[in-house]
């Protein structure tokens, strides 16, 4: 999955409702876009205002439309521990290539280890653990490497806490380049990932830039994939000052590529006030432009 490995946001209709047919739309622009993968009912996806029961027809609908052409992992996060299971069955199930969890703060090293065996019994290729802290470091080095000498199918770890970048460089050297990296609200720092060897990275929107800035980087042309990069800094200064703002932010422009009947978010708190809206307009204004112009042979 080395590349871009794109978080899929949830579409809803008017009456809040999930827009299938928009997720379809959603999967294949994935794909065309050149991403090496795609994640499914994480954070971006508004995952903990889904039923059970629209968790399970989301996955069903994304792998009977992506067929196998990129790879498809499953956020399986869950505060119960028994419904991540029942998630990571059902993803199983349909086909996908792989699950994604992020263990209970609350478990000891032992319980951590005995939830991640149990998933690994129904992971189908991969097995991610999403290393997520918005305000600290997240998981310790050495309970990481402990899970990974001890669970198998544990082969990718989602950075997403503060100082990621030595904590990438961290991992790889105590693990011995062995477990795959992948960066996601790290975003900002894209450059410096890919200069510390990140195996992927997994932002929300925009992917047909992430994929042009990566290929350039992966063919030695520092510099163009730089100059692209910053092009896209003032778009995520104003997206990621805040979760809900980014999920908000985001589904906005899904509506504006034609991707989304509605920007419609299930979250309370995912709001654009007014004055916002002013630089909203003009972060998606750019947004289009740039994918327009990177997708222009």
């Amino acid at each position: 999955m080395n590349g871009i490995v794109p978080s899929l946001n949830t579409p809803f209709k008017n009456d809040s409702t999930v827009d299938y047919a928009s997720l379809k739309r959603l999967v294949d622009h994935t794909v065309a876009s050149g991403c090496s993968g795609m994640l499914g009912l994480a954070v971006a996806g508004e995952s903990s205002t889904l039923t059970l029961d629209e968790k399970r027809r989301f996955i069903d609908g994304v792998v009977e439309t992506n067929a196998s052409r990129i790879p498809f992992i499953v956020s399986v996060t869950d505060p119960d521990p028994s419904v991540s299971v029942k998630l990571a069955k059902a993803a199983l199930l349909a086909g996908a290539t792989g699950l994604c969890v992020q263990l209970p703060d609350s478990f000891e090293r032992a319980q951590k280890l005995e939830h991640l065996q149990e998933l690994s019994l129904h992971a189908p290729k991969i097995l991610m653990v999403q290393d997520l802290d918005w305000t600290g470091g997240g998981l310790a080095l050495e309970e990481i490497v402990y899970l990974f000498e001890n669970v198998g199918p544990f082969s990718w770890l989602k950075i997403e806490t503060q100082q990621a970048g030595p904590k990438y460089s961290a991992v790889l050297e105590a693990t011995d380049n062995a477990l795959n990296v992948c960066g996601g609200w790290a975003v900002t720092q894209l450059m410096d990932a890919m200069a510390r060897g990140v195996n992927a990275f997994i932002p929300t929107g925009m992917e047909r830039i992430y994929v042009e800035i990566y290929r350039l980087y992966t063919s030695g042309d520092i510099p163009a994939a730089r100059a692209l990069f910053e092009k896209i800094l003032p778009i995520l200064n104003f997206s990621n000052q805040h979760i809900d703002i980014s999920i908000q932010f985001f589904k906005e422009l899904r509506k504006a590529e034609g991707l989304f009947e509605t920007s419609i978010c299930r979250l309370a708190d995912a709001k654009i006030d007014l004055i916002q809206g002013n630089e909203a307009d003009r972060a998606l204004r750019s947004a289009l432009a740039l994918s327009a112009e990177v997708s222009t042979p």
